[in-house]
């Protein structure tokens, strides 16, 4: 197969789209098929064989961390150059809306695949009046592709609870050989526990963002005297964390990756995981596979992994003393939590990568060989009228806050000045 991609985000922003794509792409080269990939400028120019085209971007208002390429590129001539069997749209927002006109006109299939909750962001960015308008905004794009893919069971039912069409899953994997038990080091005990190796080890990895809830860690901090914490990760957050835990037990190390973040992961007894926006939760899995039992709330895609009291525990995502009670107990119950460690490992060797891919080719061999109607135009259908949204978010997008139409109309731009308004209250269709 011949494979085009569009991804809001590569290389070397480092988060867990970047880290599937990297998976994908040196899996399609293991299999013999070919790629072509579209993504923000500053990307390497090839990886694992894939060419990488490099489009102009500009800092997304809300969210500084990510580039957004605006929609009106034109790609098609390098595109027809390649002539790819189907266009996989990752992370569909911007650029994507690129790939899907490409693919309509081109009459070519194609398969998007959702990677991360924007609602809950807004949510967590006290946007909470968004909420309504991005979930009609990504449904109006994700219910024109053929094939809609999520992480996560959970992330399916919360996709099809919000109208979204044809959506399937697909899972990710884990590389159990870079994360494993035997990466543990004393220096690294010694390091994340501020020279107290003898202390229980509590580990939270990700990004040092709003969405994460890692403020939840502080009182459970001050709650538990005893345990050491490590925060691995950085991000917007990073100084204003520092200053909140500076009366804890806390140490900060700041990115790591490759052998660093195996050790980091080895040296702990306890993965502590507050957010509940995530799609699927790459960390959870790495944590497993090196050994330890998890702690997370109970929403998001960590649900499909945890089986709760088994491989680690599922807190009330709306109660951080249920959190708190649940880390408790697994650091006054230090033989039952090694022996979650063991079966978080177990369940994690099931968890490979090449199944996760081959599944994902599978389901763009039938995604082209079922696309019997091929759409010539994209929807001029307009998101902000989505029957899905309420009179008032409605009468609130339109017409409310000086504030809430600044920030609308950062994702009306995407759609809006080249779509107008279609006198059908409904949601545009391109089926």
């Amino acid at each position: 197969m011949r494979i085009a991609i569009f991804t809001e985000t590569f290389l070397p922003k480092w988060d867990g789209i970047a880290n599937t794509l990297c998976y994908l792409l040196e899996h399609l080269e293991k299999r013999g098929h070919a790629a072509i990939m579209f993504a923000p400028q500053g990307a390497p120019q090839v990886y694992a064989g894939t060419p990488i085209v490099g489009l102009p971007s500009v800092e997304f208002p809300l969210y500084r961390d990510l580039k957004l390429v605006p929609p009106l590129v034109n790609v098609a001539e390098i595109l027809s150059a390649f002539r790819p069997d189907v266009i996989h749209l990752v992370n569909l927002a911007s650029l994507g809306l690129v790939g899907l006109h490409h693919a309509h006109t081109m009459k070519l299939p194609s398969v998007a695949s959702y990677h991360t909750d924007m609602a809950t962001y807004a949510r967590h960015y006290r946007l909470r009046f968004l909420e309504g308008p991005i979930w009609a905004y990504f449904r109006w794009l994700h219910n024109q592709a053929d094939l809609n893919l999520c992480p996560s069971n959970f992330t399916k039912i919360q996709l099809e609870a919000h109208a979204f069409k044809r959506v399937a899953v697909w899972g990710r994997g884990v590389d159990t050989e870079r994360y494993h038990p035997s990466h543990r080091r004393t220096s690294w005990r010694v390091r994340l526990t501020r020279g107290k190796p003898e202390l229980p080890l509590l580990l939270y990895v990700g990004r040092l963002a709003a969405e994460k809830r890692i403020h939840w860690l502080g009182p459970l901090m001050k709650a538990l005297p005893g345990p050491e914490l490590a925060i691995v990760g950085d991000g917007p957050m990073r100084e204003e964390l520092t200053t909140a835990f500076q009366d804890t037990a806390t140490v900060f190390t700041g990115y790591l990756q490759g052998a660093d973040l195996a050790a980091a992961y080895a040296a702990a007894d306890l993965f502590v995981f507050p957010s509940d926006s995530e799609t699927f939760g790459n960390v959870v899995l790495e944590a497993m596979a090196s050994g330890l039992p998890v702690v997370v709330a109970g929403a998001g895609g960590p649900v499909d992994h945890i089986t709760h009291g088994r491989n680690g525990f599922l807190s009330d995502p709306k109660n951080p003393a249920d959190f708190v009670r649940l880390v408790r107990h697994c650091l006054t119950e230090p033989e039952a939590r090694v022996k979650m460690g063991q079966q978080a490992r177990a369940y994690a060797e099931s968890q490979t990568w090449e199944a996760v891919l081959d599944g994902l080719l599978q389901q763009y061999a039938q995604t082209i060989r079922t696309r019997s109607r091929r759409p010539a135009t994209l929807s001029s259908g307009a998101w902000w009228r989505d029957r899905h949204i309420s009179g008032a978010e409605r009468l609130w997008a339109l017409s409310g806050s000086q504030r809430g139409l600044e920030h609308l109309a950062v994702l009306q731009m995407v759609v809006g000045r080249f779509h107008p308004v279609a006198d059908s209250d409904a949601i545009g269709s391109v089926r």
